[in-house]
């Protein structure tokens, strides 16, 4: 028997392709002659998975998974047509790939890239002039008018819509508006001082 990860039993060529239950049973590794006989379609599996847009840096890991489910194939019925099976197999590797990235949500996940993603040095001093910003932020907070305050407070902090600060402190939405329009000036302004 042949060294390797999965000992395959030594088959008889004449019985090959009639795949007896005995090469299937459990602890087998699934049928040797089938799965060379799905290696030589392996250039053309390739063309099938670029031709259906799979990633291309998948093109080899979605072939493996081919070769893969075949030799975990338990199944006594002969293969007729070693390569539809070979594509039936590859369509279903590509349909549970789907449904994988699908619910991972992948097309949502942003590699890294490094010039984007760089690090960058975070000094003492960044730090403390932050710090010193929003002291300084939440002080001009504090200088608002009362109910001006309380409507940016709730608008920006809390996030409740306009109409709901309206009806919780008895005023109208235009007056909820330009409050939020009197805080929003007063804080550009700072900001703008600020530089």
């Amino acid at each position: 028997m042949p060294s390797g990860r999965f000992p395959f039993p030594q088959l008889d060529p004449a019985r090959a392709m009639s795949h007896p239950p005995l090469m299937n049973q459990l602890g087998d590794h699934g049928d040797e002659v089938l799965l060379r006989a799905a290696f030589q379609f392996r250039a053309a599996l390739i063309h099938y998975f670029r031709r259906k847009h799979a990633d291309p840096n998948e093109l080899e890991d979605l072939a493996q998974e081919v070769f893969v489910r075949i030799a975990a194939r338990r199944s006594a019925e002969p293969v007729a047509n070693v390569g539809a099976y070979v594509f039936q197999t590859a369509a279903s590797v590509l349909g549970d790939r789907h449904r994988r990235r699908v619910v991972r949500h992948a097309e949502d996940h942003v590699a890294f890239d490094s010039a984007r993603h760089a690090e960058f040095d975070i000094d003492a001093s960044r730090i403390v002039e932050a710090r010193q910003d929003l002291r300084a932020a939440v002080d001009l907070l504090g200088m608002l008018p009362e109910r001006t305050r309380i409507v940016f407070e709730l608008r920006r902090f809390d996030g409740h819509p306009y109409a709901d600060i309206a009806i919780k402190l008895g005023i109208s939405v235009s007056a909820v508006e330009k409050h939020m329009l009197r805080a929003t000036r007063r804080l550009l302004s700072f900001a703008q001082e600020a530089k």
